[in-house]
């Protein structure tokens, strides 16, 4: 079990999905736990059900808000020990229509939306020898046919990121990590969407790709943020975790 009592947590994007989810557990854990998000009235529903939650509201995209949301965490929860870095969307052109503009935006929620909360929370984390949490995929792992090269090139950055900042972190107690998600089911997701379309090509792409052949559940990496985060992991630092049913082949 990782018990993760009294703990600060700031998870990003955690109004739904994969977030949602991983806030969840690390409250039902023990932790305290800022809730993120863009629109305050979702993020406030989340608080609601969450004991000792705390609402931050703002866009991590930007490193003044980003700076912004740390200070708020700060004087909310009284510190922080565990930042979970979930923002990010594989929504893009299709290969081989990228642009300038498509490669800023994406990059700046793949890419900018962790290394801006790093950046803002280096210092709380070190004060606290704390750990953060990134969430990647699969698609910066190796070539996904059919994926959006911005989202692919993004992810292999941001796994690259985790790698290079790791050893100078441990210097100040901070560990730092990434999961590698591959194709996870809930509400609003592609999935869900392809999904409800056309059911049967799905099964057919996870039976072809998916040793598992199913698509994830939510909960499934929140439970590997939760190790990551705990002192169970206390000797694990820059690594990129695959939770993608064995999808990778390298």
């Amino acid at each position: 079990m990782n018990d993760l009592t009294g703990k600060r947590a700031l998870v990003t994007g955690s109004s739904r999905g994969i977030g949602l989810a991983i806030a969840q557990a690390l409250s039902h854990a023990g932790c305290l736990v800022a809730v993120n998000g863009r629109q305050s009235r979702e993020v406030e529903r989340i608080v609601a059900t969450l004991p000792g939650a705390v609402a931050v509201v703002g866009d991590v995209c930007h490193p003044e808000e980003a700076q912004r949301i740390v200070s708020e965490v700060e004087r909310q929860l009284g510190g922080l020990d565990i930042l979970v870095c979930n923002v990010g969307s594989g929504k893009s052109v299709p290969p081989g229509a990228e642009t300038y503009p498509e490669w800023q935006r994406v990059f700046a929620l793949n890419l900018w939306s962790t290394t801006n909360m790093v950046e803002a929370g280096r210092k709380a984390l070190a004060a606290n020898r704390g750990a953060v949490v990134c969430i990647s995929s699969i698609c910066g792992s190796e070539v996904i046919p059919g994926a959006p090269v911005t989202y692919s090139v993004a992810k292999a950055a941001l796994n690259a990121y985790v790698r290079g900042v790791a050893r100078p972190f441990a210097a100040d107690g901070i560990r730092i990590n990434a999961l590698a998600v591959g194709n996870v089911m809930f509400p609003g997701s592609t999935w869900e969407d392809k999904w409800r379309v056309n059911p049967a090509a799905v099964q057919e792409m996870l039976n072809k790709s998916v040793p598992m052949a199913r698509l994830g559940r939510v909960e499934e990496v929140a439970e590997v943020v939760l190790f990551l985060a705990s002192e169970r992991a206390s000797f694990v630092t820059g690594a990129t975790w695959t939770v993608d049913g064995g999808q990778l082949h390298s």
